[in-house]
């Protein structure tokens, strides 16, 4: 897992970026980019995904001034279709461009463990996919990342009690 602070290489998006872990506490400084919650419910871990194919936490960016946790509870619901019952922040991965069309930018996004109660599946948002694994399995079900940032997601499902 990522250790607090340290930069780590990653790509995306045909770009270059250095991500580092924050734990809980001052939030690092950059634009805020929105939530992300390993969604647990009972002994089991809720997963989505675009393509059916590569799965992770749902999450998303904050719309108008939501605070992180109105962002987490808001994108639970529309990419899950669940209802956040508890949460607790993680902390927070900061991402800066170093290479690419958006050189300089410094995005920060909180994660959270969010208890949840599962709602029926009805995807109405861009999210296609919904899967329920048992949350001992939670290293093994989330996508495969670059680096760095699969650094950041072993941190944060550490965190949640599941890495």
């Amino acid at each position: 897992p990522a250790p607090d602070g340290t930069r780590l290489a990653a790509h995306g998006n045909g770009q270059e970026w250095l991500v580092s872990w924050h734990p809980p506490g001052e939030r690092p400084a950059g634009r805020a980019h929105g939530s992300s919650g390993v969604c647990v419910a009972g002994a089991e871990l809720v997963l989505i995904s675009h393509d059916g194919v590569h799965f992770g936490p749902p999450g998303g960016r904050p719309e108008g001034d939501e605070t992180d946790l109105e962002t987490l509870c808001r994108e639970m619901r529309e990419e899950a279709c669940v209802r956040v019952a508890d949460a607790r922040l993680l902390g927070y991965s900061r991402s800066e461009c170093v290479a690419g069309p958006e050189h300089g930018l410094v995005l920060v996004r909180s994660f959270w463990r969010a208890e949840v109660l599962l709602d029926p599946w009805a995807p109405t948002f861009e999210i296609a996919h919904r899967r329920v694994v048992p949350a001992v399995a939670a290293l093994d079900e989330v996508w495969d990342h670059p680096t760095g940032s699969a650094r950041i997601m072993a941190r944060v499902l550490a965190e949640a009690g599941l890495g």
